[in-house]
C-alpha cells in the first residue's frame, strides 16, 4: 500500500520514459516560485532554478519552465483564492535581473513524447484561464510586471493577467518567436488572445508573431502588447501604484479567515487510488477506469460560518480537490487508459443540502463563490480531457444536481432501469434528478450549460425541462425519454450493453475518439477558451508532428546547434 498526502512532485518513472507526475506541493517547497502575501498585494516571483526540471536532459535556463513550474504555479494560485482572501491583486514578476521568462523550455520540449508535450500545454492552458478566471469572478486580478525580456510562453503568461506593465529599458522586449524560431505555434493561447482579447489588429499581429526579436516599449504600447510602461527607476513604484489601483475594485473581503489546503489523503492500492470521497479502480485490459464520486458523509453545516469552520474538509470542497487532482494524474500518468466510467454513490439528500447552502450563499460569501467556480473548473478540466467518458448510473446512485454535471459531460449515459418493481420510485431503483444547478451555475468553455451543449437547437426541449422536470425524481423510463440518458436497459441485458458499449471503445483509434469527442462536446458559439483548446491545440498538436518541427532536420530540434532548419515547403 501506498499513502500519498504531499510528496515531490516525481515519483517513479513512467510510459516512454517520462517520469510519473504528482500534482502534490506547497509553497514550502517551491523551487521556483515565491509567494508572498502582503496585505491587499501577494506577490507571486519566478526565479526558476535551472537544474529542477522534472526530467533529465535540460536546464530550465533564462526563466523558462516545464510542467514541474507549472504545478506550483497551479498550486499559488489556488492557495491564493482559498488561503488568502484578504489578496485582491496578484503581482506576476521575475526574481531575475532583465528576464522574465523565455516561456517553455525548448530542450524538453524536442526531447518529450508527443503525448507528455500535449498534457504540458493543456495544463499549462487551464491554469492560464484559472488566472482570468479569478480576475473575472473573484476579484482577485492579475497584474504582469514585466520587468525584463519576455519570450513565447514567458509573454503568454503576462497576457493571461488582466494588465501589463512593461519596463521601458530600451531593450526588454515582448515576442512569440514559435513560428519563426521553433517551426510551431504558442501552445497556451498567445495568438488567440492577441485578436480576442487585447484587440490587436491582425495584420499587426501577423508582423509581432513573425519577429524573432520582438516589440519594445512604446511600439508595444501602440500596438497594445502592453498596457503600460515604466522607466526602471520607477518600475517598482509604478508597478504598486497600478496594484493598489486594482485592488480598489475588487469586493473580496479583508477580514475573512482563510481555508488552509491541507495535504490530500490519497491511498493507491494495486489497481486502486482511494481518497475520501473518490476512487478509480482500473481495468486495464480494457483500457478502462472506473471513477466513482461519493456523495458526503455527514448533514450539511448550519450556515458558511460553520461550512468555513471545517476548512478543506467541506464535502464540496474536499469532493472537489479530489477529483481534481485524480483527474490530472490519470491525464498525465494513465494515457493508455482511454475509456473513463463514471459514477456516483451516497444519500442524494445530503449533496442536495450541500449545494443548496452553496448556491444560496455565491452571491454573499466569499468562500461559497470559490467552491462554486473551482467545481466549474474542474468540470472544464473534464470537458477537454482526451478521455472517453461514459457515464453509468446504478441503484445507490446520487445523480442529482451538481454531482449530475459528471453524468452529463459525459459523450454517453446509460441508466439501469430494473430490477422490475410495483415502485418507480423506490430505493431500489436507479434514478437522476435535476436541480438549479444545471441550468448555467456550471458551464463549460462554450458558455453554455451541459443541459444547453445537449440540447443544442432544441430550446423548447430546455425550456420543458426547466418547467416541468426541475427538481423532480426522474426514473430511468422518464430520464431516456427526457433525452437526458443515451440507453436504458434493463436487468437482463444490462451488464452485456454496459460490457459492449466499453468494448466497442476500445477497438476505435483513440487518436480519432478524441477528435469525435472534441467535435460532439462543444457545440455552439466559440469563446476564446474554446479557441484555445479546439483551434489552437489542434492545429499546435498536428504541427508538433509534423518533419518541420519535430523532423531530424526540423526546426525544433536544430534550434540552437547553429544549423537553420530545412523545411519541406509544400502546404498541406
Amino acid at each position: 500500500m501506498a499513502v500519498a498526502t504531499d510528496e515531490p512532485a516525481v515519483s517513479t518513472p513512467g510510459a516512454a520514459g517520462m517520469p510519473e507526475v504528482s500534482f502534490d506541493t506547497h509553497p514550502d517547497r517551491y523551487r521556483h516560485w515565491t509567494l508572498r502575501p502582503d496585505g491587499e498585494i501577494a506577490w507571486l516571483t519566478l526565479d526558476v532554478a535551472e537544474d529542477g526540471g522534472l526530467a533529465p536532459g535540460y536546464e530550465l535556463k533564462l526563466n523558462s519552465y516545464d510542467l514541474g513550474v507549472d504545478i506550483e504555479l497551479y498550486d499559488a494560485t489556488q492557495r491564493l483564492r482559498f488561503e488568502h482572501p484578504e489578496v485582491r491583486t496578484v503581482v506576476v514578476t521575475s526574481g531575475k535581473d532583465r528576464i522574465f521568462c523565455a516561456g517553455a523550455n525548448i530542450r524538453m520540449l524536442a526531447a518529450s513524447p508527443h503525448e507528455w508535450k500535449v498534457n504540458f500545454c493543456k495544463f499549462t492552458n487551464e491554469t492560464r484561464n484559472g488566472m482570468e478566471d479569478a480576475t473575472a469572478h473573484s476579484g482577485q486580478t492579475y497584474l504582469a510586471a514585466v520587468n525584463g525580456t519576455c519570450a513565447g510562453g514567458g509573454y503568454e503568461l503576462a497576457l493571461a493577467c488582466e494588465h501589463i506593465l512593461l519596463v521601458d529599458d530600451n531593450s526588454s522586449a515582448v515576442s512569440l518567436p514559435e513560428v519563426p524560431l521553433l517551426g510551431v505555434l504558442p501552445g497556451t493561447g498567445g495568438l488567440t488572445r492577441l485578436v480576442d482579447k487585447r484587440f490587436v489588429r491582425r495584420d499587426l499581429a501577423d508582423v509581432f508573431a513573425t519577429r524573432p526579436d520582438g516589440v519594445r516599449g512604446k511600439t508595444a504600447l501602440g500596438w497594445n502588447l502592453v498596457d503600460e510602461l515604466a522607466p526602471p527607476r520607477r518600475f517598482d513604484e509604478a508597478v504598486r501604484e497600478r496594484a493598489v489601483e486594482l485592488a480598489a475594485r475588487s469586493d473580496r473581503p479583508g477580514d475573512a479567515h482563510g481555508v488552509e489546503l491541507t495535504p490530500l489523503a490519497r491511498t493507491i492500492e494495486g489497481d486502486i487510488i482511494r481518497y475520501p470521497h473518490v476512487s478509480a479502480e482500473f481495468d486495464r485490459p480494457r483500457g478502462a477506469v472506473t471513477i466513482t464520486v461519493h456523495g458526503p458523509d455527514n448533514p450539511v453545516p448550519e450556515d458558511m460560518a460553520a461550512a468555513a469552520a471545517q476548512g478543506a474538509e467541506f464535502w464540496p470542497l474536499a469532493m472537489t480537490r479530489e477529483l481534481d487532482d485524480l483527474i490530472l494524474r490519470l491525464r498525465a500518468n494513465e494515457t493508455a487508459v482511454g475509456t473513463w466510467i463514471l459514477r456516483t454513490a451516497g444519500a442524494a439528500d445530503r449533496v442536495e443540502d450541500h449545494e443548496r447552502l452553496l448556491l444560496d450563499n455565491a452571491a454573499s460569501h466569499w468562500l461559497a463563490r470559490e467552491i462554486v467556480h473551482y467545481y466549474k473548473r474542474v468540470l472544464k478540466r473534464l470537458d477537454v480531457t482526451s478521455r472517453s467518458l461514459i457515464a453509468v448510473l446504478e441503484p445507490g446512485d446520487c445523480c442529482t444536481g451538481m454531482l449530475a454535471e459528471l453524468a452529463l459531460a459525459c459523450d454517453r449515459q446509460y441508466i439501469l432501469d430494473g430490477p422490475p418493481l410495483d415502485d418507480e420510485d423506490s430505493d431500489e431503483r436507479a434514478w437522476m434528478r435535476l436541480s438549479a444547478a444545471n441550468f448555467g451555475v456550471f458551464p463549460m468553455g462554450n458558455g453554455l450549460s451541459r443541459l444547453e451543449s445537449r440540447f443544442y437547437g432544441h430550446a423548447e426541449q430546455l425550456n420543458r425541462l426547466r418547467e416541468n422536470d426541475l427538481g423532480a425524481r426522474l426514473t430511468p423510463a422518464r430520464a431516456l425519454e427526457l433525452g437526458l440518458v443515451t440507453a436504458a436497459p434493463d436487468d437482463i441485458d444490462w451488464e452485456d450493453e454496459v460490457r459492449l458499449a466499453l468494448e466497442g471503445r476500445a477497438a476505435l483509434s483513440p487518436d480519432a475518439c478524441t477528435g469525435m469527442e472534441a467535435n460532439h462536446r462543444f457545440v455552439g458559439p466559440e469563446t476564446l477558451e474554446t479557441k484555445i483548446f479546439g483551434r489552437l491545440s489542434a492545429w499546435q498538436n498536428w504541427i508538433f508532428i509534423r518533419p518541420n518541427a519535430s523532423g531530424p532536420e526540423g526546426a525544433l530540434r536544430r534550434y540552437g546547434t547553429g544549423s537553420k532548419a530545412v523545411f519541406d515547403r509544400k502546404r498541406v
